[in-house]
């Protein structure tokens, strides 16, 4: 199902976003085509940029890690924000600068309030949303504190509010339906690029490449003993035991297929590990069926379980490795 957060935009001591955030949730949550989630930003302490620009998708700062993968998890967004000096407040500007490749393809709407209902700080986060790849849906909740607050503190929303945040909702919901073969596609490239990367780094006999692009949890089902190596620590064991036999490593995928739905991605398709042994000998290696599955965390898209198997012959019972695709 259609996953929405609804960012809270502001931090500060004593604010009154968190009720108008609160209003927005338990109106959305009678909704049947989605799901939503608030994200409060006092929950996801940021620092101030001290990460390199996340257009990689990967982050150095546990913080960012975190942030990234609460972003990633959804497919859409409405944002609540107040106005501060005819702009949005910088936390809000902060939180979406660090990270990126997590807004890509998304709808987003907006919910604002302030002297002129918030409107300024809107203009402001449609620039931005523009240039993080968000599509903004052209309704919007503007909520004056004249109007809308009692005594300027107190949220008491007139009753064509609901109106216009249900236009609102329904807009970012179908435009987050709409963009989800955008999303599906990109999920596929990233996938690809980090098998790539598995490529490049067993080339290049590095472990730590490697570690990378493994969650701490993976499971691998391998052609060697054990029946299953969990964790980095034991697949990285298997990896630099192939590293000691060969002098010069080569690894190939073929015929790879790779299905991507939200924060999970499976790929198949034949592997083969080739070289030059420690003897100098050349060897082809032998194909072997190779299936990938990632889940997409603050660190990216990485590998949480991989399985490399042999057919063989039923009536011997052994391993047929002279196949090719």
């Amino acid at each position: 199902m259609t996953k929405i957060g609804i960012v809270l935009g502001s931090t500060r001591p004593g604010r009154i976003g968190d009720q108008v955030a609160q209003w927005v949730h338990e109106r959305a949550a009678r909704r049947e085509d989605a799901e939503f989630t608030v994200i409060d930003l006092r929950d996801h302490p940021l620092p101030h940029l001290e990460d390199p620009p996340g257009f990689s998708g990967q982050y150095d700062d546990p913080r960012t890690r975190a942030f990234a993968a609460v972003v990633a998890s959804c497919d859409g967004f409405v944002f609540v924000t107040p106005e501060y000096n005819h702009s949005l407040p910088g936390v809000l500007k902060n939180a979406l600068d660090h990270v990126y490749v997590e807004w890509n393809t998304k709808a987003a709407g907006f919910v604002s309030y302030g002297g002129v209902g918030g409107a300024r700080a809107v203009e402001q986060l449609r620039l931005v949303c523009g240039a993080l790849q968000l599509a903004d849906v052209a309704p919007q909740v503007t909520l004056p504190l004249a109007t809308e607050f009692d005594l300027g503190t107190v949220f008491a929303p007139g009753e064509h509010q609901f109106a216009a945040l249900d236009t609102l909702l329904g807009h970012v919901v179908a435009w987050s339906a709409a963009l989800a073969p955008l999303r599906a596609g990109g999920a596929e490239a990233a996938v690809r690029g980090r098998l790539d990367a598995v490529v490049e780094a067993l080339r290049a006999k590095d472990l730590e490449a490697l570690r990378r692009i493994y969650a701490p949890d993976v499971v691998s089902f391998d052609v060697e003993p054990p029946l299953q190596h969990v964790g980095t620590d034991a697949k990285l064991k298997n990896w630099a035991k192939v590293f000691t036999i060969f002098e010069k490593v080569d690894y190939e995928l073929r015929d790879l297929t790779i299905t991507a739905s939200g924060d999970l991605a499976v790929g198949h398709g034949f592997g083969r590990v080739s070289g030059t042994l420690k003897n100098g000998v050349v060897t082809d290696g032998m194909w072997v069926r190779a299936t990938f599955v990632f889940r997409k965390t603050g660190d990216g898209w990485v590998i949480v379980h991989d399985q490399a198997s042999v057919p063989f012959d039923v009536a011997s019972g052994r391993g047929v490795a002279d196949l090719e695709p």
